[in-house]
């Protein structure tokens, strides 16, 4: 699964600036279940394992059980990567992407577009009557713009999306390969 880029991705754009979060979530998949541990495999600091921990807490895709010890009444937190929620959040966004694109049809389909050779300023039939086919940005002619292959690129896009899940198989992903 880590192999995969959009999950990649995802995790990338969680963590944000912290370029360890595949290493960090490697080592959750491979039993390391302590920040200390994590830390020690992967030789990066413990506050920046904590960081992204707590960063993929706050996205739902980690889980962590907080345990004191009796000796030193100091809490352990054991941390659980949460496959399944990646598995959810990919196709949530999969789902708003396909919703998107559909919006983008639809408007493409119903409208009439026109455009500026100049400086490609694209604008709808209704706002290039109200400026009187005009370029509102050069103050050149407005000619008519075929949108027929952006139609088409949008239907494939549309359908890729239906056909793979976004390069993402979710009913087959239920095993971690890492």
């Amino acid at each position: 699964m880590l192999k995969d880029p959009v999950v990649q991705e995802l995790i990338t754009d969680i963590t944000k600036e912290e370029e360890d979060g595949i290493s960090i979530v490697e080592c959750l998949i491979n039993g390391k279940i302590t920040d200390e541990e994590i830390a020690e495999e992967t030789e990066l600091r413990l506050n920046i394992v904590r960081r992204v921990l707590y960063k993929l807490y706050d996205a739902g895709i980690a889980s962590y059980k907080r345990s004191k010890d009796p000796e030193t009444q100091w809490y352990t937190y054991s941390w659980k990567f949460e496959e399944n929620k990646i598995f959810e959040m990919l196709k949530r966004r999969n789902e708003e992407f396909s919703m998107e694109l559909k919006e983008c049809l639809e408007y493409e389909e119903n409208n009439i577009f026109f455009e500026c050779k100049n400086n490609g300023c694209r604008c709808s039939f209704e706002e290039a009557s109200e400026n009187s086919f005009i370029c509102p940005v050069c103050g050149s002619e407005l000619e008519f713009q075929d949108n027929s292959t952006i139609i088409e690129n949008l239907k494939e896009e549309i359908q890729l999306l239906k056909n793979n899940g976004h390069d993402f198989n979710f009913e087959n992903a239920s095993k971690i390969d890492s």
